[in-house]
């Protein structure tokens, strides 16, 4: 059993470059894989492998400065749900592409796991999903508006031409762990918006903590690692990947027509080319000759909540 840590803390390092290598050796040391992202706004990523060695890198981080109150959501996976470690320098933590975003400076009001039902229920408050269409796809609160964005990129634009439609209401927002909301609340708040709300530590803190017989979430919620996805009580769920798309499928979508191992799936058979499918025959075949070979394969590991 591996233990996985999702985590994020917005802070200011002057010089992410310098913590990039010390931060991988500890991992590779500790065998932990995963990947971690670095800014100068902070730090974002998800990592597995044993328990001390996980201890041992968070430990770490909480020495960096400004990240002694890192909090993190702890989950379990069956089998290792990474295939290496990437330690990355990025621009964003969270891509929104919004430079004058700045979630050190406020947020909106943090909700706690067992109140989110009540906020959302209320009828002057609109409920938002920031994440991504695939990802609402397979899972969502009840009542929420999906934005049908492919990016979290697209969302300020998304809010700018739909605003009208949320005039006099609160607002409340999720996202997976919560770093996408650190930067939602904050862009809306200054576009103006009074009363704005997110829902603390996310979807898996909500599918932690509150029993299933007294959730407001219907299906399951998509995971940047190999589990694909997790439910009530973060128990492993049933989607796979399409390795073609990355999008989440389930086991009986491999029997549709449109399936091809690595090739394609009923999302995506029509949004690439017939040389697109073939080049991705030729690395399926790859793959395979890898996995003969007795040597594990991964396809590029989804860790970046954008």
């Amino acid at each position: 059993m591996f233990t996985v840590a999702a985590l994020y803390h917005f802070t200011r390092f002057a010089s992410p470059a310098s913590l990039q290598e010390p931060l991988k050796q500890l991992c590779t040391e500790q065998k932990i894989t995963g990947t971690l992202l670095l800014a100068n706004e902070g730090i974002n990523g998800t990592i597995a492998g044993p328990k001390a060695g996980i201890e041992a890198v968070l430990a770490h981080i909480r020495a960096l400065p400004g990240c002694d109150d890192l909090e993190v959501k702890f989950s379990t996976a069956s089998e290792r749900p990474f295939a290496r470690m990437k330690v990355r320098l990025k621009k964003e933590i969270v891509t929104m592409g919004q430079p004058d975003v700045d979630p050190k400076a406020r947020v909106g009001n943090y909700v706690d796991p067992q109140d989110w039902n009540e906020l959302i229920l209320s009828p002057d408050v609109a409920v938002i999903d920031t994440r991504n269409d695939y990802e609402v796809a397979i899972g969502t609160f009840e009542g929420a508006v999906d934005p049908e964005t492919a990016s979290f990129r697209e969302f300020p634009a998304w809010w700018e031409a739909n605003k009208d439609r949320f005039h006099n209401k609160k607002i409340a927002m999720f996202c997976t762990g919560g770093i996408r909301c650190e930067k939602s609340t904050n862009y809306l708040l200054g576009q103006g918006v009074p009363e704005v709300y997110h829902l603390k530590g996310g979807i898996l803190k909500y599918l932690e903590e509150v029993p299933e017989e007294n959730s407001t979430w219907n299906g399951e919620c998509f995971v940047f690692d190999g589990r694909v996805s997790v439910g009530h009580g973060l128990k492993e769920g049933p989607h796979e990947l399409c390795h073609a798309c990355r999008r989440p499928i389930l086991p009986e979508d491999r029997n549709r027509a449109e399936f091809e191992e690595g090739v394609s799936c009923h999302q995506c058979i029509s949004e690439t080319s017939d040389e697109d499918k073939e080049r991705f025959r030729e690395r399926q075949k790859q793959i395979a000759l890898a996995k003969a070979r007795g040597e594990r394969h991964m396809h590029a590991d989804v860790t970046d909540e954008s």
